[in-house]
């Protein structure tokens, strides 16, 4: 059974840092593009990265750019969201997403995914 989980979401102070962890199941990891993406309340989901499949090239979304890294271990079936100077408006929940057939370039743009996780609730707050 196909399982994304995300986890690593939490309460953290405004300047602050967070990783997020998305661990795969039941799928070849290698093979997918992946990406993370946010809904914020009251607004519509957004991209904040996505990756290729080897790892080796990445898209940033305007959303975070410059304060997240986006990275990922196939042999651990793993990709994490590494966060920095997180901001009051960056509270949100924050999915992760696969898909095999799209560039991390259109995964970003259409967010089409085939699996999507469930999403952690990160909270920025003094």
């Amino acid at each position: 059974q196909v399982q994304l989980v995300e986890s690593g979401g939490g309460l953290v102070q405004p300047g602050g840092s967070l990783t997020l962890s998305c661990e795969t199941f039941g799928f070849s990891l290698d093979h997918y593009t992946m990406g993370w993406f946010r809904r914020a309340p009251g607004k519509e989901r957004e991209a904040i990265s996505c990756i290729n499949s080897s790892g080796s090239l990445e898209t940033y979304a305007d959303s975070m750019r410059g304060r997240v890294t986006i990275s990922r271990d196939n042999a651990k079936n793993t990709v994490w969201l590494q966060m920095n100077n997180v901001k009051p408006e960056d509270t949100a929940v924050y999915f992760c997403a696969a898909n095999k057939f799209l560039t991390r370039q259109q995964l970003c743009l259409t967010s089409e995914a085939e699996y999507w996780g469930q999403g952690t609730q990160v909270t920025v707050s003094s």
